[in-house]
């Protein structure tokens, strides 16, 4: 079945006068044929042209309804009008259907790219805030350290009879806190090769049970009387050394911070769980922690910028695994992921 092809505007105009004209012919041939002779008079000729105007202008007048009624579709979707692109009018001529179908591509391209400049406002403003976010917690975690090492070294300035031993313990804190100071910058450097997307891996093949002893060895240097306990199968991965050591170092940092009980490092089937008895996270939070400036308010935890977690997060799905995190308030945290 051949579909119904629309006349152009000519077309439409030319069929409707010839319809006319025949309508007219038609009717006035049809009365005087049926009037008698005896009435047909100049005023009976001139009532019929009368009578054939006002029809001619009750036509022009209703195609022109017509035609200001498909301007006033025209004009609705111009002036912005609630009229969904989907919905089509009903146009009697190819010229105002053309115009229809144009119009309804140009306002989906215009909303298509409404809908692009509110998604890139969004990112706009996430951007911000997320900036804002950071440079109050790059002022909150560096304000500690530096505060530190101005008031000892001022100390130190100031009192030049000073002890020895005092003077020794004194150094040793601007030098603690220089570190600490290293790592924050370390950690920002990173986390911002993360964003950029140019941090590459560096693949090896190696043990990553002795990797953990080591990590453990150096971080109970650190944290005096604090016991961390490496047990379970040695296994081979090939992985990034340097960030795998990132990973084990805060995993268990984040554990020694958080409980005072000793730190359980588990190697088994592939799996490394860092467990400790701590103060746990609530069930609101278990989510949000690996969130990039998360900082829970619950125990006043000082997670170097919210950063640590995040980190790890990056690192792991780097290696296409993930983070899994089981807890419970006052009970403890496993921090577990399978390589």
């Amino acid at each position: 079945m051949a579909m119904y092809r629309r006349p152009s505007l000519s077309e439409y105009v030319i069929a409707r006068l010839i319809t006319l004209v025949i309508f007219i012919t038609f009717i006035f041939s049809f009365v005087l044929i049926i009037t008698p002779d005896e009435f047909k008079n100049i005023y009976f000729y001139i009532s019929i042209f009368v009578a054939s105007q006002i029809i001619l202008l009750i036509s022009v007048y209703y195609g022109t309804k017509c035609i200001s009624k498909e301007l006033k579709n025209v004009e609705d979707y111009l002036s912005g009008a609630t009229i969904k692109p989907e919905l089509s009018a009903h146009f009697f001529t190819r010229e105002f259907e053309s115009i229809n179908e144009k119009l309804i591509q140009m306002l989906r391209k215009i909303q298509k790219k409404e809908k692009q400049k509110r998604k890139y406002t969004a990112k706009i403003k996430l951007k911000n805030r997320q900036r804002s976010d950071m440079l109050s917690a790059i002022a909150h975690e560096f304000r500690n350290p530096i505060a530190s090492i101005m008031g000892y070294s001022q100390t130190l300035i100031e009192d030049e009879d000073i002890p020895k031993g005092l003077r020794v313990k004194f150094l040793s804190k601007i030098y603690n806190n220089g570190e600490k100071i290293e790592e924050l910058l370390s950690r920002l450097l990173l986390w911002n090769r993360f964003e950029s997307g140019s941090q590459k891996l560096q693949l090896s093949k190696f043990d990553l049970k002795p990797l953990a002893h080591e990590v453990a060895l150096n971080l109970e240097d650190k944290y005096k009387n604090r016991e961390i306990v490496v047990e379970g199968e040695s296994f081979v991965v090939k992985a990034d050394r340097a960030l795998m050591e990132i990973v084990l170092k805060n995993l268990i940092e984040n554990a020694l911070k958080y409980s005072k009980e000793v730190v359980m490092v588990k190697f088994e089937n592939r799996r490394v769980s860092v467990i400790d008895q701590g103060v746990g996270i609530s069930k609101e939070n278990i989510d949000k922690v690996t969130k990039k400036f998360f900082r829970t308010d619950e125990h006043s935890w000082d997670n170097s910028m919210g950063l640590g977690l995040a980190i790890v997060k990056q690192i792991l799905k780097l290696h296409n695994t993930v983070l899994e995190i089981e807890s419970q308030e006052d009970r403890g945290s496993t921090f577990s992921f399978v390589i």
